[in-house]
């Protein structure tokens, strides 16, 4: 595994909210972070079918536009009675002409819970997938998952996305009634920089 060296580092996100967790997971380390939304680059088409794929993408599209090390998630959930879906596909369900519509989308993945006649629990997993990705080609990958089921009616405002009806194994509280810090503690997003911090040390 290649080391992580520098002081600084791209993250490859246009997602403020996702810059700030990732920036307070590395903030102990020293560690300078910048977003690609600073740099003005183009969020690139995510044209792969695995978080994989999609999470290369944008961190070898970044590295190579700032000749910075570049840190790009691919992250979404999984539900196991819909055969994985939305998967990949996460964010594209909350799509609508003036912007994502998350609401739009956990009513989504109610109703096709119901087209697809799946009985609770509702289990699912959400899935983060990092790439670290140097100016020379060279990248190193990460993931974690965190399972847990799924609720409805959705419960709390924190977190983003479809934290409010993700109940996490072990717990009684939606990852949108959790404080957002402590959620950063336990998610799958940690649990892949669990993993990446080797990168660090």
């Amino acid at each position: 595994m290649r080391a992580f060296e520098g002081k600084r580092l791209l993250v490859a996100t246009h997602n403020k909210g996702k810059l700030e967790e990732i920036a307070d997971l590395l903030r102990p380390l020293g560690i300078e972070v910048v977003s690609a939304a600073e740099f003005g680059l183009p969020e690139p088409a995510e044209t792969e079918d695995t978080f994989i794929g999609n999470a290369r993408i944008k961190a070898h599209a970044a590295a190579k536009a700032t000749g910075l090390p570049a840190l790009a998630d691919d992250s979404g959930l999984s539900v196991d009675a819909l055969d994985g879906a939305p998967g990949v596909y996460t964010a594209d369900w909350a799509e609508t002409p003036l912007g994502r519509d998350f609401e739009m989308a956990m009513d989504r993945v109610c109703n096709e819970l119901a087209r697809a006649l799946a009985t609770p629990p509702f289990r699912a997993s959400f899935c983060c997938t990092l790439v670290l990705a140097w100016p020379d080609g060279h990248d190193e990958v990460f993931e974690g998952q965190m399972a847990g089921q799924l609720t409805w009616p959705a419960r709390g405002s924190q977190g983003h996305g479809y934290d409010p009806i993700f109940v996490p194994d072990g717990y009684d509280q939606t990852f949108g009634e959790m404080d957002r810090w402590e959620k950063n503690r336990i998610s799958h997003r940690a649990r892949a920089f669990q993993k990446l911090m080797e990168c660090f040390t």
